[in-house]
């Protein structure tokens, strides 16, 4: 079985293959025994009439599909050993000459994986992120928890306030006529969120527990909803009941009940060094990303577009399961964003090649360094893989399909390659940051209460309603 290679450009490579005479008259063989069944001739019982009769009274052409298949595939395999080829989209195959008597001669036109052109990837000088942990963070965090274990207390001997938290009954309308979305019943709002479009909020300062009344507003000229935005319309509300949050006094008891030390330095000391455990994994990761970036940076791959593109293909399917698993279809997204899925495509393409792009230095960089993952590795790789998934090593073993279980090597062999990068690294010191220049006062600026206003949320169905805010004792 002989077989030549063609270069063309863009990484495409025409392969030509002969099929012997008699490798294809095995095929052939092969492919009447497949079908000899359906075979019905004149004087023969169905599926007992010989090759050399079937051939005859249907013509050998019969047994082409499946005799070309038979043939081809293990001849196809073999010239790509022959000649080291990867492909990295199914081939075209296309046939010269084909019969009993010559055999058959085909083309299978092949865009290939590219050769990379390693730069340098050992001793790279990175900058080493400086993440410290202040005083204010420490603070922060203690505010947060304390806000978190706070409680909700109804008030009834005022009016609603700033920073109230107003359980309202409310229902919009658009010309007196009721619109999709816009009712809520028992709803626990924070005066002062802007969760709601702009002037919802301000208009239920100043009344009571008990009043029913009207909120006039206009959503704003870019609200999604086509059939709302730019829309003057009226919400009829009422006021169950008002309430403030109880903060808990920040002391040692405090401390005790949050947490297992018995004093409130301690726990502040504790959530320092948590703080500044996350800031070192932080600058860690930051360090090796960066690593990464700088190795594919020095090298050189030209990398043909039917790569990207099936890349792209596969973050699309991605996302599209991950919105199903949330109940709702990916076309129905970009719908509502008014996008195409070739516009939302061509978005991904610069994220798509960058990955490639990776993937294809770490792999060159895997060979040439002969980085190989052993069986025990393999193993504690799988385990981890289980943890992640929150299964068991062994279930999560028994899921692998048989001779499918590349991709846990292909994972360990990335890893260490990242590793040795990484710890050839030369670690540059954090350059400090110079003060900027302070700009002279124009006055004050409305850019924040516009983004404000631009990002409210309108009392739709499909906000966001849980957060701390809401949260009751």
């Amino acid at each position: 079985m002989a077989s030549t290679v063609e270069k063309k450009d863009n990484h495409v490579v025409v392969v030509t293959i002969d099929v012997p005479a008699e490798d294809f008259a095995d095929a052939l063989q092969r492919a009447f025994r497949k079908n000899a069944s359906r075979f019905n001739i004149p004087g023969f019982r169905k599926g007992k009439a010989p090759m050399s009769i079937v051939t005859k009274y249907y013509g050998e052409g019969v047994l082409y599909d499946d005799a070309i298949e038979f043939a081809a595939t293990p001849a196809y395999a073999a010239a790509i050993d022959e000649h080291g080829l990867e492909p990295v989209v199914r081939p075209e195959m296309d046939i010269l000459e084909i019969s009993r008597e010559t055999g058959m001669k085909f083309t299978v036109t092949i865009t290939v994986k590219p050769e990379v052109e390693l730069g340098q990837y050992r001793d790279v000088e990175v900058i080493m992120p400086e993440y410290t942990v202040s005083d204010e963070d420490v603070e922060k965090e203690l505010l947060r928890i304390q806000e978190r274990n706070s409680r909700l207390i109804p008030v009834e001997d005022r009016a609603v306030q700033e920073g109230d938290t107003a359980n309202i009954d409310y229902e919009g309308f658009l010309n007196e006529v009721p619109f999709e979305g816009g009712k809520g019943a028992s709803y626990d709002l924070k005066i002062g969120s802007n969760i709601f479009i702009p002037g919802f909020e301000e208009q239920l300062i100043g009344h009571h527990a008990g009043e029913s009344f009207d909120i006039d507003v206009t959503f704003p000229e870019d609200y999604a909803n086509e059939e709302l935005k730019g829309q003057a319309v009226v919400f009829k509300v009422t006021i169950n009941e008002i309430k403030i949050r109880e903060l808990p006094v920040l002391d040692d008891e405090f401390a005790k009940d949050v947490s297992e030390f018995d004093t409130l330095d301690e726990y502040r000391e504790s959530l320092r060094a948590k703080q500044t455990e996350s800031a070192q994994k932080r600058a860690e990761g930051e360090f090796k990303d960066n690593v990464v970036k700088t190795v594919v940076a020095n090298a050189t791959v030209d990398i043909p577009n039917v790569m990207i593109d099936q890349e792209i293909d596969r973050m699309v399917a991605e996302q599209r399961n991950q919105m199903r698993y949330q109940g709702i279809e990916l076309e129905q997204y970009l719908e509502y964003l008014g996008q195409t899925l070739d516009a939302f495509k061509e978005q991904m393409r610069e994220t798509a090649e960058n990955r490639i792009r990776t993937q294809l230095v770490m792999e060159a960089i895997s060979k040439k360094e002969e980085i190989q993952a052993d069986p025990e590795e393999i193993e504690e790789e799988i385990e981890r893989m289980a943890t992640m998934y929150g299964m068991k090593a062994e279930d999560l073993r028994e899921r692998i399909p048989v001779g499918e279980d590349d991709f846990v090597e292909e994972s360990v062999i990335s890893r260490k390659t990242v590793e040795l990068l990484t710890a050839s690294a030369v670690k540059i010191p954090q350059p400090e940051e110079q003060p900027k220049a302070k700009k002279p006062a124009k006055g004050k600026s409305t850019r924040t209460k516009k983004a404000k206003a631009d990002n409210a949320a309108p009392p739709a169905d499909d906000r966001q309603t849980a957060s701390d805010d809401q949260t009751a004792e």
